[in-house]
């Protein structure tokens, strides 16, 4: 094929008025013009009363039983045609036309001329302010709602009706919604209706339209991560919430800690709702941090954005990069590698005391065993760390009544071991310890209930009196 034998112009919106002069100039000199479409486009009807020759794609409309397969087959048509001598190619909006797209993936060297956008007289007409997200009825996509909406080409009762269920998930079904109906006029106008009725209209063709208006902020179905960093300014802002405004980085790091312990807890419930909420409030310390951070100049959004994506790539060198990992094993190899080039370790002693200090302790303990475990510094089997255990609370008995620090040392070397225990037990640590609390809790309100049905009260009793109550409790099958 020769350097630029397509050219791709824009029809514009449809009526004639909208055809560039440009766009006329290129047709007229063009040896082959081929339309995606002559149905109802005025702008075709003009070019046919200057003269100008033209086949269509119409056929293709037919032929084809999806919209992703007439995208294909209308490449491959041009190319074929574009193979024999030069070819303009004319569409409404060559700007958004997905076998334009496609086209120019096949053959990058394709040329496309600017021209009047399909969204320019819905625009025109449009009685709301702001940006305007600009989509297609057949590849809606709906992301977030701060800005209203602009779906183009809704050629279908079933598309329509496609739409309306992805849209229902944003907006309330009688959300405002102005619907543009088919028309050949350069002036459009637009009827008003509930989004509930965007699939019920009596005509349908590519010159229809419709438009949401945006939605206030506290009347939303639902919210992306843009509103939470928008609500945030809100509530730091000069009219904003006192205390809101009182937080800085110091105050608000131990609710970040708090938040991630309750959303762990949820997913160990297994209640996903429960989840959503916590994960909710961890992204909220995260939007509130980013929010400070802004104000005092100590970092901002994009600066955690940047940190997290430039990591997760530079760490997957097996996928964004030539670097080939099988097993998940592999892959954990090649991370600790590559944090190790990044943070400049030179030794295991460096990676050992790289693991944070601000970590709860018994995770602290297991991630800092897993390491040393990475050079061969470990116990063969669970029997050696077992008795390791039992080594170290015969050394925490021997100072029980000794010197206090000395206790406080070998009370941690035990902790330590029954860390590196539940480790080659393959038992995590802080869940065995959750669970010992949650039963203690259980048998200890289990014995409680006991004392109060006999009529007594913990007061009234010794410590070997309640020792009996303690063993009934554990005797209850539920304990």
């Amino acid at each position: 094929m020769r350097k630029s034998a397509i050219t791709v112009v824009s029809l514009g919106p449809g009526p004639r008025e909208y055809l560039t002069l440009g766009a006329v100039e290129t047709l007229k000199k063009a040896e082959t013009v081929v339309l995606r479409t002559a149905l109802r486009c005025d702008a075709a009807d003009y070019l046919r009363e200057i003269g100008i020759a033209f086949d269509t794609l119409d056929g293709l409309h037919e032929a084809c039983e999806d919209f992703d397969e007439l995208i294909e087959k209308a490449a491959e048509v041009l190319l074929e045609k574009a193979s024999r001598g030069p070819v303009c190619y004319a569409v409404f909006d060559a700007a958004a036309d997905e076998t334009v797209a496609a086209l120019r993936e096949k053959a990058p060297e394709t040329v496309v001329l600017p021209g009047v956008p399909l969204s320019a007289p819905f625009l025109a007409a449009r009685p709301v302010r702001g940006t305007v997200e600009i989509q297609t009825a057949s590849s809606l996509g709906v992301t977030a709602i701060q800005n209203p909406l602009l779906i183009l080409e809704c050629d279908s009762r079933m598309l329509m009706g496609e739409c309306k269920l992805q849209l229902l998930d944003w907006y309330d079904p009688d959300q405002p919604a102005l619907f543009f109906p088919p028309s050949d006029s350069p002036d459009r106008t637009y009827v008003r209706m509930p989004l509930s009725d965007i699939d019920r209209q009596p005509r349908y063709d590519h010159t229809c339209a419709v438009l949401l208006p945006p939605v206030p902020l506290t009347e939303r179905k639902r919210f992306d991560f843009y509103d939470l960093v928008r609500v945030m300014e809100i509530l730091r802002s000069e009219d904003g919430c006192p205390w809101d405004k009182e937080q800085t980085h110091e105050t608000l790091k131990m609710y970040l800690v708090e938040e991630a312990y309750e959303t762990a807890a949820a997913i160990s419930e297994e209640d996903w709702d429960h989840t959503a909420d916590e994960l909710g409030d961890v992204l909220l310390q995260v939007v509130f941090q980013a929010n400070i951070g802004r104000q005092y100049g100590t970092f901002q959004l994009s600066d955690i954005t940047s940190h997290i994506c430039r990591k997760m790539i530079d760490r997957h060198r097996h996928v964004f990069g030539s670097e080939h990992c099988e097993t998940a094993e592999e892959v954990l190899v090649d991370w600790e590698k590559i944090k190790k080039e990044e943070r400049g370790y030179r030794t295991q002693t460096d990676v050992l005391r790289g693991v944070p200090v601000g970590l709860p302790p018994l995770m602290r303990a297991a991630k800092v065993q897993k390491k040393a475990r990475d050079v061969g510094f470990d116990w063969i089997s669970p029997g050696g760390a077992m008795e390791k255990v039992v080594e170290e609370a015969r050394e925490v008995q021997a100072e029980l009544e000794g010197d206090k620090q000395k206790l406080e040392t070998e009370l941690g070397d035990l902790l330590f071991s029954c860390v590196n225990l539940s480790r080659h037990l393959g038992i995590d640590a802080e869940n065995a310890l959750q669970k010992a609390t949650e039963k203690f809790i259980s048998r200890f309100s289990s014995m409680e209930n006991a004392i109060f049905r006999d009529g007594k009260r913990f007061q009234d009793l010794t410590l070997s009196e309640m020792d009996v109550y303690w063993e009934r409790s554990k005797k209850r099958p539920e304990q």
